[in-house]
């Protein structure tokens, strides 16, 4: 072989060589570029998610509060009228000599504390009776102010979640956009380890399969 020949095969092998290099480049190029894309999508969901368990939270917190305090009112009228009734009930042990006008007064006026007591302790929702979250009683109160409280806790819950996600594909984001700097695959794989953990706790923040230490 004529060495024109030998140097004529290096450069082909050498450009050839290139050429898949400068291919692999592009591709990775490519391949972050969407990778980036459907990151921020992905993000964009993450903050969706995490802007509306913080709106949750102060809500239901609200909610809670408003209904303890309600319960609240609710027992201070409830004790007043025990009081009262209590009262009656006393005059007529220490007078047995009144009158039966007057004792039946007396009990007429004991009765009706007694009914007003009741309704303070349980009023159900005429319209659904066996729904112990309606109604304005003090056991319904108090089960509408748990159910308050629990969803507020199931919002605490998740937000941790939405949290760290965010901040993960945020890294991810990053890494993706060194990887195109550095034509590198391995920064690549690891924007897209990043992102698969974010993404664990994206889809946990919505379900709440495992609850995040701490």
């Amino acid at each position: 072989m004529e060495p024109a020949d030998v140097i004529q095969e290096v450069s082909e092998e050498e450009n050839g060589a290139g050429a898949k290099a400068a291919a692999l480049e592009e591709r990775i190029r490519n391949i972050a570029a969407l990778w980036i894309a459907f990151l921020a999508l992905l993000l964009a969901v993450t903050s969706l998610g995490g802007g509306n368990v913080a709106e949750d939270m102060i809500a239901t917190n609200i909610h809670a509060s408003d209904t303890w305090s309600f319960f609240q009112a609710k027992n201070q009228r409830q004790t007043a009228y025990e009081l009262a009734r209590d009262q009656l009930q006393l005059q007529l042990a220490v007078n047995p000599g009144m009158s039966a006008a007057v004792r039946k007064a007396y009990l007429g006026k004991i009765a009706e504390y007694e009914q007003t007591i009741a309704r303070y302790e349980s009023e159900p929702d005429p319209a659904a009776p066996d729904d112990p979250l309606k109604g304005d009683g003090k056991k319904q109160l108090r089960a509408q102010a748990a159910d308050w409280e629990k969803q507020r806790e199931k919002a605490q819950t998740q937000d941790p979640n939405f949290d760290f996600a965010e901040a993960l594909y945020q890294i991810a984001v990053i890494l993706a956009s060194v990887s195109i700097l550095a034509k590198s695959r391995g920064i690549l794989a690891g924007s897209v380890a990043v992102g698969l953990i974010a993404s664990v706790l994206l889809v946990n923040g919505f379900f709440l399969f495992f609850k995040l230490p701490g």
